[in-house]
């Protein structure tokens, strides 16, 4: 951590060139002695990823910022601000504290929250921030939270518990083993020192490899924002068994799309497609609540693995919907009859890309048809020419 970067003329350059092409500003060099351009370049860069991401940091004077990746890896303010809702308690501990936006968060709700890193500089970065943001009930640690926990024999009401998906050659892992700390190998451990653990997870690891991997799971929350999957989190009580509960929520500006669901063997009904079709949201993909959304909304699954819906009447429904103009059987020769020039092209459970579609069709992207190339119950590649309903 350089600290020369928190030099007023230094930070009003940052914010100054924030729209500025980094190469073209990294090929001047630095205007400042102490300061090499490649360190002024790392944060401007991070700084433009916040702007979305984290609004709070981004808007706060004098912030410092790791690297992009560390940006990258954290939680935003959105579903930070939305897990913290998840959970009760006066103490808490973050042993892989990162950047500290969940922190900050969980500091809203409860009275003395401990934040651990491993990574000395990105804790002092942390430590920092949280002066410029007038945060005064969390206490950040230089070290491992596993060891720290043990150290200090202290119970929580809450652990919580971000493991890193990158190994030591910086690969992305899909299970919760390979990842840092090991949470399968500490987990009766870290149940010494609290009754809850929330984890959070990333889209890429599986929901069912880490159903077997955890134990005492009561709650799963996919959240999606703007139809993008950006975690998992895993709520467990200690000596929770039966029933795991799933709660998917779909963020976007104009409203949340949940549905709730529990662990259970709903059977989908099947049938041709009718005259609406139905698409769930990415939160509700993620989840796998394929024959569960079939049951609950009473519509019809055009395959087994097709994950498509229809109706013959029209319901409000957490994802998109359209109505059906048209079914055809696949065929290149007959998709080009009917003239489309600008669609838009959705593949699910068929056996061409949506890039080959196009290059095959000359269907360019846009415009207001809505194509699904996918499989029907009898096995049938088709064609569902769509328009799109406006949402509920």
């Amino acid at each position: 951590m350089n600290k020369s970067i928190l030099h007023k003329d230094v930070q009003d350059f940052i914010s100054q060139n924030l729209k500025t092409n980094i190469t073209k500003l990294v090929l001047k060099g630095s205007p400042f002695d102490n300061i090499n351009i490649q360190e002024i370049a790392e944060q401007i860069v991070a700084k433009n990823k916040c702007q979305n991401k984290l609004p709070t940091w981004f808007q706060t004077k004098f912030i410092y910022y790791p690297n992009k990746l560390n940006i990258e890896q954290t939680s935003s303010e959105i579903t930070a601000n939305y897990k913290s809702k998840l959970i009760k308690g006066k103490t808490i501990i973050d042993i892989t504290g990162g950047f500290g936006v969940d922190c900050l968060a969980f500091s809203s709700d409860f009275k003395e929250v401990t934040h651990c890193e491993i990574n000395t500089s990105l804790s002092q970065i942390t430590t920092h921030n949280y002066k410029q943001l007038k945060i005064k009930n969390i206490n950040t640690i230089v070290g491992n939270g596993i060891d720290y926990i043990k150290e200090h024999n202290k119970k929580y009401d809450c652990i919580y518990v971000d493991p890193s998906r990158r190994d030591d050659l910086k690969k992305r892992v899909f299970l919760l083993e390979d990842c840092l700390p090991n949470l399968p190998e500490n987990l009766d451990l870290l149940f010494k020192y609290t009754n809850t653990i929330l984890v959070k997870t990333a889209p890429l690891l599986d929901i069912n490899a880490a159903k077997n991997e955890l134990k005492f799971i009561k709650e799963i929350h996919v959240i999606a924002v703007n139809n993008d999957v950006k975690e998992v989190l895993y709520l467990l009580n200690k000596n929770h068994q039966g029933t795991i509960y799933f709660k998917t929520i779909n963020i976007t500006k104009e409203k949340n799309m949940i549905f709730y669901f529990a662990t259970s063997n709903e059977n989908a009904i099947f049938n041709l497609p009718q005259t609406y079709l139905y698409e769930p949201n990415a939160a509700i993909m993620k989840s796998g609540a394929f024959s569960v959304i079939s049951s609950h909304f009473n519509i019809n699954k055009l395959h087994q693995h097709s994950h498509l819906y229809t109706s013959s009447t029209l319901i409000e429904f957490p994802g998109r919907r359209f109505e059906i103009i048209k079914v055809l059987p696949y065929n290149i020769k007959k998709i080009k009859t009917l003239k489309i020039k600008k669609a838009n092209i959705t593949t699910r459970n068929f056996p061409e890309t949506v890039a080959t579609i196009r290059k095959k069709t000359k269907i360019k992207d846009g415009g207001n048809k809505y194509l699904f190339f996918t499989t029907n119950l009898n096995d049938e590649k088709i064609i569902l020419i769509c328009t799109k309903i406006k949402a509920f």
